[in-house]
């Protein structure tokens, strides 16, 4: 029996050695807008990297960075996340994988209040004009270049919300700032006002206001791990993270 075992020592040693050749894990790097990264992102990558194997890692990038981010970054992401007209963009100059190209879903504009004031009725375009005609609404500075921003700047410009008293953070985020006391109420990404405790959401704004943006997730074309990036993707799509993603707010396609 001794003998046996000793038979079988340089073999066993030998497979240990030969291991991490054949069963190296990926470290799967996904670059997107907070539109996904403020939705359930976070939990979902937990999720992942509890199960072993591969490991996600999260790299944040404002709408007007990631194209570049993606062409740049050493070491370079795995994945893209992006609206679909930017993704497009992307596509164009060669940046994503084509075959990869996966809707994710959608973040729509709400109208957030401080903790436990009333939410009034904000179901119409009338309704909700007077809701904003009551106080003062924080929201992201159109200045800044966010897309978020510049979007609820435009619907604020219809004429059915002339008079509304609407003030940006010097710095930050209109539901931010709401959180922290300014102002009446904001309008916001949904999951951006439900990640904040300090506040309440209304509802999403009314649908004909067009308040919404949507998201989708590729492989980079200069990804290392394209096989594995593409098994995360079909991860964060899966029915199983459908329901993280409505949780916060996120409506997934």
């Amino acid at each position: 029996m001794r003998a046996i075992r000793l038979f079988l020592l340089p073999a066993l040693l030998l497979a240990m050695l030969l291991a991490p050749r054949f069963a190296r894990a990926a470290e799967i790097r996904i670059i997107s807008p907070g539109i996904v990264y403020n939705a359930a992102l976070y939990e979902l990558v937990a999720d992942y990297n509890k199960k072993g194997g591969d490991t996600a890692i999260i790299v944040r990038g404002t709408m007007d960075q990631i194209i570049d981010k993606a062409k740049t970054d050493v070491p370079p992401a795995d994945v893209v996340g992006l609206p679909p007209d930017l993704m497009n963009t992307l596509m164009l100059d060669g940046g994503i994988v084509k075959d990869s190209y996966t809707p994710l879903g959608r973040g729509e504009l709400g109208l957030a209040v401080k903790k436990g004031a009333p939410r009034p009725d904000i179901s119409t375009v009338e309704k909700l004009a007077a809701v904003l005609k009551s106080g003062t609404v924080m929201t992201n500075d159109p200045k800044s270049g966010t897309l978020q921003g510049v979007m609820i700047d435009g619907i604020l410009k219809r004429p059915e919300f002339a008079g509304v008293r609407i003030a940006h953070p010097a710095k930050g985020e209109g539901a931010q700032a709401l959180a922290e006391g300014q102002g009446d109420m904001a309008i916001q990404l949904v999951q951006e006002i439900l990640n904040k405790p300090q506040i309440d959401l209304v509802a999403p704004l009314p649908v004909e206001l067009g308040g919404r943006i949507d998201a989708v997730l590729a492989v980079s074309s200069r990804s290392p791990n394209p096989l594995a990036a593409a098994a995360f993707i079909k991860f964060l799509t899966s029915p199983a993270a459908k329901a993280a993603w409505q949780a916060k707010g996120f409506r997934p396609f």
